[in-house]
């Protein structure tokens, strides 16, 4: 029974953090599509900011849970938004900013839930005071965790993408080819997480983010402390 209440009290304290930190980037691409002049997204109708919308059974459920059980760092990915570059005014310049507004929209959330777990530690301490800064901790965790990942400079992921964008053309084009292995290569990056190969990295760079989340939040602090 204790362990079910953990599993239990886990679910709920990354429940909120994880949905958002999944389905906020599709929402914040899709505007940023559409402001380059992409409308793909808002012609079908996938301009929400309801994030059930973006729900993926296996990739905003199942996979987060898998991976916080094995690796303690919870990730995955939502129902993607449509984006078509070639209809941006420039796609080779607006491309990566377009992938950038995912893992950025994670950053800015990180960098919030931040802020918010500052001020419930000046609070006199209660018990929803206590589940909140666990919610608080956690988002900024997996906010962290989902922009290092996703900066990965690796098709599909939006690193990948920015990498495209930043090439000069002769090698952006074969590079721009690894996209039709896209789940194959994500699948394989779960794959050395799991198996630890890129923990290593990967964690100093989540701790790395957290770092900034803290310096940036460091006056508030000083300001509450």
């Amino acid at each position: 029974m204790s362990d079910f209440n953990t599993i239990v009290q886990t679910v709920a304290v990354y429940l909120l953090p994880v949905l958002f930190a999944i389905s906020m980037p599709e929402v914040v691409r899709a505007h940023v599509a559409r402001y380059f002049g992409d409308t793909t997204a808002f012609n079908e109708g996938r301009l929400s900011l309801n994030p059930l919308r973006y729900i993926d059974p296996f990739g905003t459920v199942i996979l987060p849970l898998l991976l916080y059980f094995t690796i303690q760092v919870p990730f995955g990915y939502a129902k993607s938004v449509p984006v078509d570059f070639n209809r941006l005014r420039n796609p080779k310049k607006q491309m990566g900013w377009v992938a950038f507004a995912g893992p950025g929209s994670n950053f800015v959330m990180g960098f919030a839930w931040t802020l918010v777990y500052v001020v419930l530690s000046v609070l006199p301490p209660t018990e929803i005071g206590e589940f909140l800064g666990k919610m608080a901790g956690a988002g900024v965790t997996v906010n962290a965790a989902m922009f290092v990942f996703n900066m990965i400079p690796v098709p599909p992921m939006a690193g990948g993408t920015i990498m495209i964008g930043l090439l000069p053309m002769a090698l952006a084009r074969p590079y721009a080819n690894l996209q039709r292995y896209g789940m194959y290569v994500f699948g394989a990056l779960v794959l050395l997480m799991y198996l630890g190969v890129l923990n290593g990295v990967l964690m100093a760079s989540i701790k790395f983010v957290v770092g900034i989340f803290v310096m940036l939040s460091s006056p508030l602090a000083m300001l509450l402390g």
